[in-house]
């Protein structure tokens, strides 16, 4: 599993000209069966993703390919997680 902290940077005020194509990228992450959640950072840093059934190197270049990564919008860090113990209704997580 993966924790994906996209980070607010200087060019943050750029974010509503590239909000579309942010949009579409993480409906494709969803529609690939990546994405499992995808929240706003508090108070307005950024965002954040939890991701599951890839590799590290997949994801980086997924990463690597959304607008707001490319427009240098946010600062992109990729956590991956060895889930070991997990509610019952997360087990598809277990490592």
């Amino acid at each position: 599993m993966f924790i994906v902290v996209l980070k607010f940077s200087d060019n943050k005020g750029q974010a509503p000209d590239f909000m579309q194509g942010h949009k579409d990228w993480l409906k494709q992450g969803f529609d690939d069966g990546l994405f499992l959640v995808v929240g706003s950072l508090k108070p307005n840093m950024g965002g954040s993703i939890i991701v599951h059934n890839t590799s590290l190197e997949a994801l980086q270049q997924r990463v690597n390919e959304d607008p707001f990564v490319v427009e240098k919008i946010v600062s992109a860090e990729i956590l991956e997680v060895a889930v070991n113990q997990a509610d019952e209704r997360f087990n598809f997580l277990l490592d």
